[in-house]
């Protein structure tokens, strides 16, 4: 099968750049302009309140500052790229046809906020020049097992066979059809009512081990998974289905919009790896059931940002081995490599001698530089692109960050 990238099918449409865009880049065609414009991501994390609204309950207009703050963030950052969380669990921040307003903003699942929240992130966000990415979670449906907590509209109350307790948590079963067509379509109803840049995935499919925990999806296994060697290999296949379906249905309902994935660092580790690599840890492909190789050797995705959350000379996963495998992953692709970076971890007070030194993140920019596969890099998360707890992203604006970042 022959894969035209979109970002070669916008070039076609686009000719010429906008003339919003700045800098000498703004005469050159859409797909050469991408090209040589550095991705300057940050994630903002709704789930939990991990980020934003800072707690549930707040009200409308508190709700909405602290977004715009964040925002202007980005820009003192010089950031061009917002990753916001609008589907944290099966559940919405836009007033959704299919699923329920989310409880981390209001405090109770399906009350409405009083505000359209993802439609303000989008205008708000691209008049600050920054791209607006739509981050949405697949399966994960509560952090709880109970049903009867789920407001009663709720289509997992209405369809519980469609869910899996594991782990103390309640997620969709990926291997039913109907509920990888459902989560497509939740999804797109966001797509289809407003002009976000992209469509974001994080690392959760399939739910992290849980030890001792058993994910049942015998039923579906036993009625869809007889024709593969093994359920590893049928659970692998129901990911790849869900990402290569909404790749397609993305492609015609907001073309101009690019899917990307940021998938845990590791695909497979060093004892079956046959690509070199040197971890040894979790890793995506076994223990998660993505094949995010795959994703970007079919060019299923337009970028992917594997979570290199590892500090450089870590003994299993380190950032300076793991940079240069996914440099040579999408080479010869149209796929797109930022790199996501643990900022999170940055703390003074860390355990970890690398964490508290405040050039840490900085060296990380400089080796990845070496490698031009890579093509930016997105931070975890905006809480701390502001508080900036040792001065590490302060440290990464001063020697990366030099001037504004253009709009992409």
């Amino acid at each position: 099968m022959v894969h035209i990238s979109r970002r070669a099918l916008l070039a076609a449409a686009a000719g010429v750049a906008a003339a919003a865009t700045v800098g000498p880049a703004a005469a050159l065609p859409a797909a050469a302009r991408a090209a040589a414009i550095e991705f300057r991501g940050m994630w903002i994390a709704s789930v939990v309140n991990v980020d934003w609204p800072s707690e549930s309950g707040l009200s409308a207009a508190r709700q909405r500052a602290e977004l715009l703050a964040l925002l202007d963030t980005a820009v003192e950052r010089k950031l061009n790229a917002v990753i916001l969380q609008v589907r944290p669990a099966a559940d919405a921040l836009w007033p959704s046809k299919l699923e329920p307003w989310s409880q981390w903003l209001t405090g109770e699942q399906g009350v409405d906020p009083g505000w359209d929240p993802l439609g303000t992130a989008v205008a708000q966000a691209h008049a600050r020049g920054l791209e607006l990415h739509a981050w949405f979670n697949p399966y994960r449906v509560a952090n709880h097992t109970d049903l009867d907590r789920l407001v009663s509209t709720h289509p997992a109350r209405r369809n519980p066979g469609w869910t899996v307790e594991y782990g103390g948590k309640l997620y969709y079963n990926p291997g039913l059809p109907e509920v990888r067509r459902f989560v497509q379509d939740a999804m797109l109803d966001a797509v289809s009512r407003y002009p976000v840049d992209a469509v974001h995935w994080d690392d959760y499919f399939y739910p992290y081990p849980v030890d001792g925990e058993y994910f049942d999806d015998d039923e579906a296994y036993e009625e869809y998974g007889g024709s593969f060697d093994s359920r590893a290999d049928w659970r692998r296949h129901n990911t790849d289905t869900l990402v290569r379906e909404m790749s397609e249905r993305l492609r015609t309902v907001r073309p101009a919009a690019r899917f990307g994935i940021s998938p845990f660092g590791i695909w497979r580790n060093a004892d079956r790896d046959p690509l070199g690599s040197r971890t040894q840890s979790l890793a995506t492909y076994d223990d998660l059931y993505a094949d995010t190789r795959k994703w970007v050797k079919e060019g299923w995705i337009d970028y992917i940002v594997p979570q290199a959350y590892w500090h450089i000379g870590h003994p299993t996963a380190d950032y300076a081995a793991l940079v240069p495998w996914w440099a040579r992953t999408v080479a010869g692709t149209d796929v797109e490599l930022y790199v996501g970076e643990a900022l999170y971890r940055c703390d003074p007070d860390s355990p970890t001698a690398a964490w508290r030194d405040p050039a840490e993140l900085s060296k990380h920019l400089r080796l990845a530089r070496g490698y031009p596969e890579v093509r930016g890099h997105a931070y975890f998360s905006a809480t701390q692109v502001a508080a900036d707890p040792n001065g590490a992203m302060a440290r990464v604006v001063a020697d990366h960050y030099g001037s504004a970042a253009a709009p992409r």
